[in-house]
């Protein structure tokens, strides 16, 4: 490898895009074109960054395999910072093969990272906590190792464990600082500033506040009643009903402690409920069916007792009932979620990570495009859609993650009941 080539490598490990272009940029042999590809993508081109990478693998050819397999580690990579999800993990995962069985542990270990990254992202929480805990943090370079613990104290904030998002985070500044990467290092502090951003909203007796996501984590140890309507599940300490399928019966329930100590009208839960501003015998007769098999689910949990007007809820061993909401409830809040993160998404990124269909995202799309809350960029194919991020709140727990043992719910609100 020649002196302008070592020079701009070392240039783009720094981080110093501008000073590695300066050293190849009117080359086209394949060392220089990989440059040049990594060199693009810090400037945020990513586009041309995904050119020049396959033409450096292309020209790099078979023979020279480990040459071969950091392009694609790296293209890998910039499709995931231009939210490309579907970039095949069957490639990366030959390449990070390749890189080990040549002796190539940093590149590998970083091919591993970013596999994980992307598991993070569409919400495959248990593979991607299985598959970090089976890498070992200490020989990796700073960089990698401030990278390491960002992925930890992103599962930890997904799986609400405050203290364990806390102490990665610490570690990662440690490591950020002895790696001198500024764009790392502000990652690191956006990260650690969801810590100290809403989580989520209490709403109890009348009156609701925010919560941090230590506050969160406190709430759901405790001995309260806590309508989650984050997951949309009732949950009394270590019990938990799932009610993300049965969408009637979980606004009922919240309507109901949201009244509590109090009750709720028949006719006020008839309209939450169903949706209707008159309510007939038939009406009534269906909310009586609810309130039934609402009864035999919570059965342990809670009572609903009859009252003169109405109903209310009658909690068996918890000292208090409270409703943990989302920090911002709106039509479409998963999608917004995403799009918060700064980076233009296109439909079918947004489809995978939320588990729904192409169709469904691209309706929620063009309303939130219809209200001024998402724009497109580009055209066809190429479209994207952006949104500023959401100023004071942790926008990526409005897609919070099942807790352990709990199966994976990740569409952004109820399906329809099918009674």
């Amino acid at each position: 490898m020649d002196s302008l080539i070592t020079a701009a490598a070392r240039a783009l490990a720094a981080g110093d895009a501008l000073g590695a272009l300066n050293r190849v940029a009117l080359r086209d042999d394949a060392p220089a074109l990989a440059l040049r590809g990594i060199a693009m993508a810090q400037l945020g081109d990513l586009e041309r960054a995904k050119a020049l990478l396959r033409s450096a693998a292309r020209a790099f050819g078979v023979r020279e395999a480990v040459a071969r397999a950091r392009c694609i580690v790296a293209e890998a990579e910039v499709a995931f910072a231009s939210r490309d999800l579907g970039w095949p993990e069957a490639t990366l995962d030959a390449a990070r093969q390749t890189l080990e069985a040549h002796g190539d542990a940093l590149n590998a270990a970083h091919a591993r990272h970013l596999a994980i990254r992307r598991l993070l992202l569409i919400g495959r929480l248990d593979e991607a906590e299985t598959q970090l805990a089976d890498m070992d943090p200490e020989p990796l370079p700073p960089a990698l190792r401030a990278s390491h613990e960002l992925i930890a104290a992103g599962i930890a904030m997904r799986r609400i464990r405050a203290q364990a998002a806390r102490t990665a985070l610490a570690q990662a500044a440690r490591a950020v600082r002895a790696a001198g990467i500024a764009p790392l290092a502000a990652e690191v502090a956006r990260a650690a500033q969801l810590l100290e951003a809403p989580a989520a909203r209490l709403i109890a007796r009348g009156e609701e506040r925010p919560l941090l996501l230590g506050e969160v984590e406190t709430l759901l140890a405790s001995n309260a009643l806590v309508i989650d309507a984050c997951r949309y599940a009732v949950r009394e300490a270590a019990n938990a009903v799932p009610l993300a399928r049965r969408p009637i019966l979980f606004v009922l329930v919240r309507a109901l402690a949201e009244a509590w100590p109090g009750d709720v009208s028949r006719d006020a839960l008839i309209a939450r409920a169903f949706r209707m501003k008159h309510a007939d015998e038939t009406h009534r007769a269906r909310l009586r069916v609810e309130i039934g098999r609402l009864r035999a689910l919570l059965d342990g949990i809670a009572g609903i007792r009859a009252t003169a007007r109405g109903f209310a809820l009658d909690p068996h061993g918890a000292t208090d009932v409270v409703v943990l909401a989302r920090p911002v409830e709106e039509p479409h809040a998963a999608v917004l979620a995403l799009l918060a993160d700064g980076e233009a998404w296109s439909s079918s990124a947004l489809a995978l990570a939320l588990g729904a269909s192409q169709r469904t995202v691209q309706r929620a799309l063009d309303a939130l495009a219809a209200a001024r809350k998402v724009q497109p960029v580009g055209v066809g194919r190429a479209r994207r859609w952006t949104m500023p991020p959401l100023p004071g709140f942790a926008t990526a727990l409005l897609l919070p993650a099942p807790l352990p043992g709990e199966q994976d719910e990740r569409m952004n609100r109820p399906a329809r009941s099918t009674r």
